[in-house]
């Protein structure tokens, strides 16, 4: 069964993509996910994340084995070109073309149905992985309105303190002590002399 995935507009021209891509041929997913990581190019990076996009589609959506996948085919195309100019001497102005690049990848298993699991296990662990999702949804919002619940707690409990400050003292009573403290930095700023 072959599985594809595809990179579109990779700020990359397609022919340095090629470089990488033409070596991927042929190799089992996790050979080329090795060799991509020990190659120093630019396009690894987003290969590498075309690759294991790759994978996780063969594994979720049709329920094969990782182990049994190779690299079927890649391609890369010729996306669209920023065409941009430079300046040059004696008044001239030289073109520039920003290529990008459209890439297609296509696996395929080595043995025809090896591992691969059937539908209803799919349907099963896509069940499970969205209760799980649910479950922790509903924890989170819980934890959530607890907290919510707890703050606005506090809130209550402290405005009825600062009201009973407010009305046994002076106002800004506590601000002119530490107005006259003597290390404030009110003191410090504000001097009493010019120097």
């Amino acid at each position: 069964m072959k599985v594809t995935a595809s990179l579109k507009n990779l700020r990359i021209s397609p022919r340095k993509v090629r470089l990488v891509a033409d070596f991927l041929k042929g190799m089992d997913t996790q050979a080329a996910l090795v060799q991509l990581r020990s190659f120093v190019k630019r396009s690894n990076d987003p290969l590498e994340k075309l690759l294991k996009s790759a994978i996780a589609n063969a594994e979720n959506n049709f329920g094969l084995d990782h182990g049994n996948l190779y690299v079927y085919e890649i391609q890369v195309g010729a996306g669209s070109v920023l065409k941009r100019w430079m300046p040059r001497a004696f008044g001239r102005a030289t073109p520039i073309a920003k290529r990008s690049s459209h890439v297609y990848l296509t696996l395929e298993e080595r043995v025809e149905g090896k591992n691969r699991k059937s539908k209803e296990q799919l349907e099963k662990e896509r069940k499970e992985r969205a209760e799980a999702k649910q479950k922790l949804e509903k924890e989170l919002t819980e934890a959530r309105e607890k907290a919510m619940a707890e703050q606005e707690q506090k809130v209550t409990e402290g405005k009825g303190e600062e009201v009973v400050k407010v009305k046994g003292e002076k106002l800004g009573s506590e601000r002119d002590a530490k107005r006259g403290q003597k290390g404030s930095w009110m003191k410090k700023v504000f001097q009493r002399k010019a120097m």
